[in-house]
């Protein structure tokens, strides 16, 4: 005769299904992500723009600090690339919210748990794959970088895990807020902003003092410094805010934007799915023909 499975141990073990699912779910989606001649293309498209962004910056130098604007630039562009990612997750959960994707898992027990493990599995993993395609040919692009440096390759490891987990929640947040993709397009506009006063492709010492003050408030800035504390070597910190890297509060803020994000965003997507039915999404659908038409 079987013994019973103790009620405690139920949810902890579908709990295991759905996450061992949403892997396998993730898995696939960034294979063929890279096995579909569209997607390929928009994993290389952007790389190769910040390549040839960085070859007209390689020759000019940042004021009489000797540093390369472009040897400046690339880290930081791997920062801003990494903080992007809350732009694609939310892309493509207004997107299959939009056409009844969302809905599906939803239907399924544990669905919403595997469907958000699957994607940030795959938004992640496309990531890191963009990120090695800048790097490998931009580090032979320009000069002065300090990659062999010890410990650089580990803090730019934990410098983008934490970005990561910064920003893929506030992602799926920003794409539970969006009734359509159309109207999801205008989040570009606010990380545009972001990324302009972040330190991206200048030196954010070069901003007045309430932009620098706007600038930390943000998950961009940070993750762009942590890149340049792995990947330039010491003396480039001269051009940073205080003259240092400042890993302490890089870990915080990601932190801090971590624990919001983490805290706010499983509120928010249950409040999103419930919302969710076949008439919302047939709705939806119709206006998109419409204005199609």
């Amino acid at each position: 005769m079987s013994t019973p499975t103790p009620c405690a141990a139920r949810p902890a073990r579908a709990t295991g299904t759905a996450l061992r699912a949403g892997v396998s779910r993730g898995v696939i989606e960034l294979r063929q992500s890279f096995t579909n001649g569209g997607d390929l293309v928009s994993h290389l498209l952007w790389p190769v723009m910040m390549l040839i962004a960085l070859f007209f910056l390689r020759e000019r130098e940042f004021g009489s600090s000797g540093l390369g604007l472009g040897t400046l630039a690339l880290p930081s562009i791997l920062g801003m690339n990494a903080a992007m990612g809350m732009v694609s997750m939310s892309q493509l959960l207004t997107a299959e919210r939009e056409d009844g994707t969302l809905l599906r898992a939803k239907a399924t027990p544990n669905g919403m748990r595997s469907y958000l493990t699957g994607k940030v599995i795959a938004v992640a993993g496309g990531l890191v794959a963009d990120l090695a395609i800048l790097l490998a040919p931009g580090m032979l692009l320009v000069d002065g970088l300090a990659a062999d440096r010890p410990g650089a390759w580990l803090t730019l490891a934990w410098v983008l895990a934490l970005g990561l987990a910064a920003t893929l929640p506030l992602g799926a947040v920003l794409g539970s807020l969006f009734p359509s993709a159309r109207s999801q397009a205008l989040i570009q506009l606010p990380v545009m902003g972001m990324i302009a006063i972040s330190g991206i492709f200048y030196p954010v010492t070069s901003l007045p003092g309430w932009l620098q003050a706007v600038a930390q408030a943000t998950p961009v800035y940070w993750l762009g410094l942590g890149m340049r504390s792995a990947l330039l070597p010491g003396a480039a910190a001269e051009v940073e805010i205080d003259d240092s890297w400042r890993h302490g509060e890089t870990a915080g803020a990601l932190g801090a934007w971590a624990a919001l994000g983490l805290l706010v965003a499983p509120v928010v997507l249950r409040r999103m799915a419930r919302r969710e039915s076949g008439s919302s999404v047939a709705e939806r659908r119709e206006k998109a023909l419409r204005r199609v038409g």
